[in-house]
């Protein structure tokens, strides 16, 4: 190769290991692996890795492959004959490989494999020869037809299993392993004359030929639906592209002294410090995978009695590679995810990666490695994904709740859920759209199901294991998923499952228990999430390192309540029209937008006066001295208007009104646009006694508090849309006399500060004139972005997806906050705002304020706090110390 020619082609194993971990983004993370695996001497099987970029000029040049990429995969497939003694395409001595992807990060089962490729009429009966097992070779080459036929030309999945199952039923087996040499033999002539008949080609017999298609169909399949929606789901770009790794094949189908399993250096589920996987002897990768078959334990103590662990089966083995688990994960500092053959008593590896985990096992295993000094804390706070903690936010099984059994199965992915039965994952997916609680219940699922399982509330399957496609990736979802569920059948053509002479048909509800792996007829009652343990230690650590605070948006006791449990240090958004939609409010708020003159319009307030009052009593004895941020009243019109006649007459009847001239009051007030209509201070300005009202309820409720002698509170009364300093002197008057007033009646005073949210584009720019009247100020996202894109969240759900498809927008930006624009104004506006006013208090408190991206451009534009939804407030806390320690904020707890 010139010092000029790209390398296209990385070697691994027997001393030619030409990549390693730190080659990710080049080589994959498999090929990564193997390549590091290999060179700190552990039994991996040579091959070598066709590099990302490949798959990015493969893209970039229709299809076509890179010039050189050719020569340079000859010379590495040499390499890999030498060091094994095998020839590829030899009839008596065949080089079997495998071909397998590797993304930079772990994509489990979405792209495709092809394994004991070589293989053709002529090869099998030298692999017979040379392994001394005829029915393994067979076996072997059937596998393969199926996997190339599957994969490479498209041949559907359910056409090789149909003859399978007809040749299995001709005997009265069940198990693929009753069968011998001949059925495969029969069962490969059969797999050639259907691919013939379906492709209208002969099954390719040239090994060179078998493997291009192979590769190509690896490449290929970086782009295929499921593939897409994974990345789509988990933010990988596209451009990233996958590698490719070519193997040399190992056996784990070769006999009763071969086997073949998945493991990881920790309980996946739990974080457990143990050994934990499972294995199948005389079987091939994607039999334990797949969930075709039913695995075994690797730990003797994991096993039940009817169950044949690996520690006792094959004890050499076993032992090896418990000294693998130990060096792997003292090598990565992480929890690994193994995949291993035994062939002829021998171990070889084939994977390991970091391992896909639960949020309480993320949490575990970052905490105990910090514990063990295996990291520092820093690194255990960024080990956590703060999304992954709404995994712990979700409501589990009441233990004193009535509950009715169907079956129990495996508890493949903890958490509780709850919804109608469906059977396919259209039906899921169609269903959560029209915002229904559904149950996915498959007898196994693939990576076709992905977009149904991410709808589905919950998971049941009723094959596979610990290890198996739903397991994985419901774990990684955050969905309950109970699997390898066998004392239930599923007919999908009845629409029914069954189980211990009971039937459950489609949108009957049951009830999953991912943490015991139980599963129950009907809904189940169920309980709140505790922060407790790994949980509360590693908060601890985070919240050491964080600057930003974090707040909660409430406007009940309820939510202040789980705010406070979740660790809110305050409430940065109280919405006050919240409280009126009480049945016992809106008559009294009706009259109060309805009453033609001010007096009419006080008379309602001073029903209302009480509820405030207390309302936010309430907010400061449960936020205990913490800041509480107070929007006064902010209400498109509409949302509380009458709707009709009967609701008019209502009002009416205690304005002393009759129909027709509430009719008419109505039309006065009906508003084009009422987002940006008479709304926030615009409506203060117009009627100044609702304002009034509000301060008044606010201050005779702080002291209402204060001498009670519970802790003072601190409000903090936020003035809603306003757009230039005037809007905000004149209300805040307002407020200052109505605090002037109550003070002098109760005989005592209040700390208060008053601000401003920040939602409109000119209250960005003119943020210096604002803030010479303003406290505070928070940063009202939903409203700011709405304002700054001018379109209407309610809306943009229609094209959004779109738009984030065709990648014009990176995001939803209702979602994770569009730092180019919106975020440019908010920088725009912090730094205005703080050039007038030094010491001026900056938020955020609209949704993005428990979004980690739009934490971190928090961190990074220097505001002082976050407001989100109360079950965010641990996101918002671990993502806060993330984003500080992001920003160099090296502050070893």
């Amino acid at each position: 190769m010139s010092e000029t020619q790209t390398k296209w082609v990385y070697s691994f194993g027997a001393g030619a290991d030409e990549g390693g971990a730190e080659m990710r983004d080049l080589l994959g993370g498999k090929g990564a692996n193997l390549a590091e695996m290999a060179r700190i001497g552990l039994p991996v099987p040579p091959g070598f890795t066709i590099t990302t970029e490949v798959c990015t000029a493969f893209y970039d040049n229709d299809r076509q492959y890179p010039d050189g990429l050719r020569a340079q995969l000859r010379a590495a497939l040499a390499r890999v004959e030498k060091a094994v003694g095998l020839e590829f395409g030899s009839k008596s001595n065949p080089l079997l490989v495998s071909v397998r992807s590797g993304a930079r990060v772990s994509m489990p089962g979405m792209m495709d494999t092809v394994l004991n490729l070589g293989l053709n009429d002529a090869s099998v009966q030298g692999l017979a020869v040379m392994s001394g097992d005829t029915r393994f070779a067979w076996d072997s080459y059937r596998r393969f037809i199926q996997m190339y036929g599957g994969v490479v030309l498209g041949v559907d999945h359910h056409r090789f299993e149909e003859i399978i199952d007809h040749i299995k039923s001709e005997k009265y087996v069940t198990e693929d392993t009753a069968l011998d040499a001949a059925d495969w033999q029969r069962v490969v002539a059969g797999y050639l004359e259907m691919v013939e008949r379906e492709t209208g080609k002969p099954f390719p017999q040239d090994p060179e030929e078998q493997l291009w298609g192979a590769i190509g169909a690896v490449f290929g399949s970086w782009m295929n639906p499921r593939a897409n929606t994974y990345r789509r789901l988990h933010d990988i770009p596209a451009e990233w592209g996958t590698a490719v790794n070519v193997q040399a094949m190992v056996f784990g189908n070769m006999g009763e002294d071969c086997a073949t399993g998945v493991c990881f250096t920790r309980d996946p589920a739990t974080g457990e410090n143990i050994f934990y996987g499972e294995y199948l002897v005389n079987a091939q990768g994607e039999d334990v995978v797949a969930g075709t078959r039913t695995p075994q334990p690797m730990a003797a103590s994991r096993a039940k009695p009817d169950e044949v662990p690996m520690e006792t089966a094959m004890p050499e083995a076993y032992a090896e590679l418990m000294a693998v688990r130990e060096k792997l994960e003292r090598h990565y500092r992480d929890m690994q995810d193994i995949e291993f053959t035994v062939q002829r008593h021998k171990l070889y590896m084939l994977q390991t990666r970091n391992g896909k985990r639960t949020a309480p096992a993320s949490l575990r295993i970052a905490v105990e490695m910090a514990q063990e000094g295996l990291i520092d804390r820093n690194e255990a706070i960024q080990r956590v994904n703060p999304a992954s903690l709404d995994q712990l936010l979700h409501p589990m099984i009441d233990p004193d709740a009535k509950r009715n059994p169907l079956a129990r199965g495996l508890p493949a992915s903890p958490g509780a859920a709850s919804g109608a039965v469906v059977f396919s994952a259209d039906e899921a997916e169609a269903r959560a759209l029209k915002g229904e609680a559904v149950i996915l219940v498959r007898i196994e699922t693939s990576p076709e199901d992905i977009h149904g399982m991410h709808a589905a509330r919950g998971i049941l399957t009723t094959r596979g294991g610990m290890t198996s496609h739903a397991a994985v990736v419901a774990r990684g979802m955050g969905r309950p998923c109970v699997a390898g569920c066998g004392g239930i059948a599923v007919d999908y053509g009845a629409q029914v499952l069954t189980g211990g002479g009971k039937t459950v048909r489609a949108g009957d509800t049951i009830t999953l228990d991912g943490t015991t792996g139980e599963v129950f007829i009907g809904s189940v009652a169920m309980i709140e999430p505790q922060m407790s343990g790994e949980f509360a230690t590693l908060m601890g650590w985070a919240d050491e390192i964080r600057r930003l605070r974090v707040r909660a948006n409430a406007e009940t006791p309820l939510d202040a309540d789980t705010a406070r449990k979740f660790g809110a240090e305050g409430i940065g958004l109280c919405r006050t029209e919240h409280m009126f939609f009480d049945p016992e409010r809106i008559g009294a708020v009706r009259q109060m937008i309805m009453s033609a003159d001010t007096a009419g319009r006080e008379a309602a307030l001073a029903k209302l006066l009480p509820f405030q009052r207390a309302d936010f009593a309430a907010l400061f004895r449960i936020m205990a001295g913490l800041p509480v941020t107070i929007r006064l009243l902010d209400p498109p019109l509409h949302e509380f208007m009458p709707h009709d006649d009967a609701d008019l007459a209502e009002v009416g009847a205690a304005l002393g009104a009759d129909l027709a001239t509430m009719r008419q009051r109505a039309a006065e007030l009906a508003e084009a646009n009422p987002m940006l209509g008479h709304r926030g201070c615009r409506l203060g300005i117009s009627y100044p006694e609702i304002y009034a009202m509000q301060a008044r309820a606010i201050f005779e409720g702080a002291i209402e508090v204060a001498r009670a002698g519970e802790k003072a509170p601190v409000p903090e009364i936020m003035i809603p849309l306003v757009g230039t300093r005037r809007e905000l002197e004149i209300t805040r008057a307002q407020v200052d006399a109505v605090a002037e007033k109550v003070f002098a009646e109760a005989g005592m005073t209040i700390e208060y500060s008053v601000g401003t949210m920040i939602e409109l584009p000119r209250a960005c720019v003119t943020a210096d004139r604002i803030a010479e009247v303003a406290d505070f100020f928070s940063f009202g996202t939903n409203d700011l972005t709405q304002t700054v894109f001018g379109l209407s969240r309610d809306d943009a759900g229609k094209f959004l997806p779109a738009y984030v498809e065709q990648g014009i927008v990176a995001k939803d930006p209702f979602v994770s906050l569009d730092v180019e624009g919106v975020g440019a104004l908010i920088r725009m506006a912090a730094e205005r705002g703080r050039a007038t006013k030094p010491g001026l208090k900056l938020g955020i408190c609209g949704e993005h304020g428990g979004d980690p991206a739009s934490i971190a451009f928090c961190e990074a534009a220097g505001l002082d706090y976050v407001s989100c939804s109360p079950y965010r407030v641990p996101v918002a806390r671990l993502a806060a110390a993330q984003a500080a320690l992001g920003a160099g904020g090296d502050r070893t707890v």
